[in-house]
């Protein structure tokens, strides 16, 4: 166990370690991470322009930053289609699908407060 990791003891005195969700909570902490997740999670694929247009203050390349940074964890899968002009597709990847059944409960949560 690291001595910076935050283990707590739970019921029946097993301990109950956070370690694993400082990873995540890096990632989806991050401005738009989670409201992206959620909009293509409602699609089961979605253009990049109809992100953009979803979202009123969220400039291009923002998107382009997350959706990259969501895409090297292996959050989101990236689908390109050789045409003229141009067209990427998202969509999440399994580990995506995961993680947005996993949010659900706190997003009702926070819906609620």
């Amino acid at each position: 166990m690291r001595d910076t990791c935050l283990c707590v003891t739970g019921k029946g005195g097993a301990d109950v370690c956070y370690c694993p969700i400082e990873g995540v909570v890096e990632v989806v902490s991050r401005r738009y991470a989670l409201p992206i997740i959620g909009l293509i999670g409602n699609h089961s694929s979605i253009r990049f322009k109809d992100i953009v247009a979803h979202f009123n203050n969220l400039s291009p390349n923002t998107l382009a930053m997350r959706l990259k940074e969501l895409e090297r964890h292996r959050l989101v899968e990236r689908r390109s289609f050789a045409e003229i002009p141009p067209r990427v597709e998202y969509s999440l990847s399994k580990r995506g699908r995961e993680l947005r059944e996993a949010i659900k409960p706190l997003m009702a949560w926070a819906a609620g407060h």
